[in-house]
């Protein structure tokens, strides 16, 4: 059950659960969000095998446009509201977790979404053209490897919902093995790993602190934003390099 509450929650996948979960198996599957990243890390692989024969740039967008649709939006949709309510927020929490309610996309959060679509769909010809095809693996593992890390380490500001549910009800002593397994399994890539797993845990940091100093917490949204953010920066940090 925890891991098909995980693919049904991070993924478009066709998933039906067999009952309705209790707040434990909810915050059970915590444990299995990293696999979930591994596993559209594999279907991207597998897009990429299947689209070999196109020119790269338009082999970018489709494997972008595949990585959106299989996780559904989720995680743009956090990171619009985030951008919106951090601008708008002027610097004020209670004013940055209001506008965060509102569903409308302004003009902040389009901007967002526009220019890291474009950064992302602009390193992955990059790194498509250097034959560096174990990116799409590794960008959406780490993206939610960091998703538990931030939970289990941050306070759920924002009561009610599946974000106070999965805070309250985490596994605590098992999580962090786990994702230490995690972490080492992305070692095995070599120097790709490495880099991976240290601009992941970077961008953490930062947008960990950031998210304390101005709401004292995190929430759904924010969480979602840090998985596109460390998609983003992975991304760009092996093209650079």
């Amino acid at each position: 059950m925890p891991l098909l509450i995980a693919l049904q929650f991070l993924t478009r996948l066709p998933v039906r659960l067999p009952g309705v979960p209790t707040p434990t198996e909810t915050g059970r599957s915590l444990l299995w969000y990293p696999f979930v990243g591994l596993l559209i890390g594999g279907l991207l692989l597998l897009g990429y095998a299947l689209t070999s024969s196109v020119a790269v740039s338009l082999q970018a967008a489709l494997l972008l446009a595949a990585w959106v649709w299989l996780s559904g939006g989720l995680h743009l949709d956090g990171l619009a509201d985030t951008a919106d309510a951090w601008v708008g927020g002027y610097g004020d929490r209670e004013r940055t977790l209001e506008i965060m309610k509102d569903p409308a996309c302004g003009p902040i959060g389009v901007i967002s979404l526009v220019l890291l679509l474009l950064l992302k769909w602009a390193a992955l010809v990059a790194l498509l053209e250097a034959g560096q095809w174990v990116v799409l693996l590794l960008a959406p593992w780490l993206g939610r490897w960091v998703l538990p890390l931030l939970l289990l380490t941050t306070s759920y500001v924002r009561p009610g919902g599946m974000g106070q549910m999965l805070s309250d009800h985490m596994p605590r002593r098992s999580l962090p093995a786990l994702l230490a397994l995690h972490a080492l399994a992305m070692l095995l890539c070599g120097w790709t790993g490495l880099l991976g797993v240290l601009v992941a845990i970077l961008v953490w940091t930062v947008v960990r602190h950031y998210l304390r100093e101005r709401l004292g917490g995190t929430t759904g949204d924010t969480a979602g934003a840090l998985v596109e953010l460390v998609e983003m920066s992975v991304l760009l940090g092996w093209a650079l390099l």
